[in-house]
């Protein structure tokens, strides 16, 4: 399942010579131009008897793709030809096309977590209000111009947002009420730009990583930005982190929200739940 728009290594004709080296049978081959829609092309192959996917492109590739394989059993294997390629960094697969490939066929198969958000699923995090703001700032230009640094230039212009009242619920009980920036659910400890959010953060514990962050202006975004980047995130005066395996959220007005990276639009609501061992997933190592 590949991304046509995106790069790695030699390239997708690269990928069909490595892919032809293997002893596999028959192949299903589909090029999507949009992430979007990959979830149609992956479900068709699946009803073609798919017994690996290969999925070419970044973390929005990835998500939709893994939305469509929760459940199944069947593996994926990523090829990270996007920009971030969060879901990749933290699992330790490599941007080098052959590894990938080898990973894919020869590497140890995973059962890992998946975060659900209001009936769809996500790999990395899943956020609203100031962090989505921020993401659907940065079109995709900028992130081929700029890579991780087109998200902190988008960052400086998002600091001066409002903070919104919240009432966010943690497995039933209330946890927060209050007026806050941004709410973050996160299923790996390393989210966009590279920023180290969760901490203890494992995509295999059976939990969401939960946080909130109460601030505003630039110099309280500044304090939380340095905490993170010397330091555990827990220990900003502000930021508020736990983790739970459903978490419930109402906002007083439509925030923004996205999932690994893509928009979705306003909300008012979250829902979402850990889905335990839901996505079977190709990883180095025997």
């Amino acid at each position: 399942m590949a991304h046509r728009k995106k790069t790695l290594g030699a390239g997708l004709d690269a990928l069909r010579v490595l892919i032809s080296e293997q002893d596999v049978g028959d192949v299903l081959w589909h090029e999507v131009s949009k992430s979007k829609k990959a979830g149609k092309k992956v479900r068709k192959a699946l009803d073609e008897g798919a017994e690996l996917v290969f999925v070419w492109g970044g973390d929005g590739m990835v998500q939709r793709c893994a939305d469509a394989l929760a459940g199944t059993g069947v593996p994926m294997a990523i090829l990270p030809a996007g920009t971030a390629n969060l879901f990749a960094a933290n699992l330790g697969i490599p941007a080098d096309l052959a590894r990938a490939v080898s990973i894919g066929f020869h590497g140890r198969r995973e059962k890992l977590d998946l975060g659900l958000l209001n009936g769809e699923h996500f790999a990395v995090m899943a956020g609203a209000g100031f962090e989505a703001e921020m993401i659907a700032d940065v079109d995709g230009q900028a992130k081929r111009r700029f890579g991780k640094l087109s998200y902190f230039r988008a960052a400086v212009r998002h600091v001066g947002g409002p903070l919104v009242p919240m009432k966010i619920k943690l497995d039933g009980a209330t946890w927060f009420e209050g007026r806050a920036s941004c709410l973050l659910l996160g299923n790996v400890s390393t989210i966009a730009a590279g920023v180290e959010a969760f901490d203890d953060a494992r995509p295999d514990d059976g939990w969401l990583e939960v946080g909130i962050t109460t601030a505003r202006g630039p110099v309280q975004w500044a304090r939380v930005l340095a905490r993170m980047a010397t330091g555990r995130s827990d220990g900003s005066p502000f930021v508020r982190v736990s983790r739970a395996r459903k978490v419930s959220a109402r906002f007083g007005h439509p925030l923004r929200f996205e999932l690994d990276g893509g928009e979705r639009g306003h909300t008012t609501r979250f829902k979402a739940e850990i889905a335990a061992g839901a996505l079977t997933v190709c990883l180095p190592g025997d």
